[in-house]
């Protein structure tokens, strides 16, 4: 039985949802969060590395609106992954909002659980950032559904090296796993890895369908209901 390895944005949720609703309130709680919890260790610990970046000791004002700059530049960086992720963790706790799911993706995960398919994530957002996600969204908890989490602690999503550490640390053939996601060059990556890949193509995230040439010869689905792991 092949096991799944999936994305989030664009694949599993939509991309609007991370841009306009996870970003923005991380931005907006961010220094509220900092002057209540800026002393506890682990906050500490990445606001301190956000201020050696930045030449040495400043104040946390500074960090902040650091941090905030970097959040409208989408930048990739670990300290602020952690430090939205604990935000998050915050609004999730509050029921400020649920984590959106497509609907055709939350049928697909919990059939392909029932069905005993072993399953992972591999996101740009921090390992904690994805199970609040999974765990919070307005389809209920489907973190049970995965027993693999990664981020870009393995290396960045469009590099072979990243998914050739994955298969290793998963102890499986790399053939035996389908990875599904939105961006082209991550499942080029990949391929040249060894692993199978799915192109998510929707329309409500590329309303120009990506066909052709422009698919680079991966299969393509505008919907999970069309993927069938063993078939890939």
């Amino acid at each position: 039985m092949k096991t799944v390895l999936t994305d989030i944005e664009g694949t599993t949720s939509s991309i609007s949802f991370v841009k306009d609703v996870l970003f923005p309130y991380a931005r907006r709680a961010l220094p509220g969060f900092v002057a209540v919890r800026g002393q506890e260790p682990e906050v500490r610990r990445w606001l301190d590395a956000v201020a050696t970046e930045l030449g040495g000791a400043c104040q946390d004002d500074l960090v902040v609106e650091t941090l905030q700059g970097w959040i409208d530049q989408d930048r990739k960086h670990t300290a602020l992954k952690a430090l939205q992720g604990m935000v998050w963790a915050d609004g999730y706790g509050r029921a400020d909002f649920t984590a959106q799911i497509y609907p055709d993706a939350a049928a697909a995960l919990q059939r392909w659980h029932r069905e005993g398919r072993p399953m992972a994530v591999y996101s740009s957002g921090s390992v904690p950032a994805q199970k609040l996600l999974f765990g919070h969204t307005d389809a209920g908890d489907l973190s049970r559904c995965f027993s693999g989490w990664f981020d870009t602690e393995v290396g960045g999503k469009r590099e072979s090296a990243s998914y050739a550490e994955i298969v290793r640390r998963l102890g499986l053939p790399a053939g035996d796993i389908v990875f599904l996601s939105d961006v082209v060059e991550e499942l080029d990556a990949a391929r040249e890895a060894g692993l199978r890949t799915v192109l998510l193509d929707r329309r409500e995230d590329y309303p120009r369908p990506r066909t052709g040439a422009a698919t680079h010869g991966h299969p393509r689905v505008e919907s999970f209901a069309d993927i069938d792991p063993e078939r890939v």
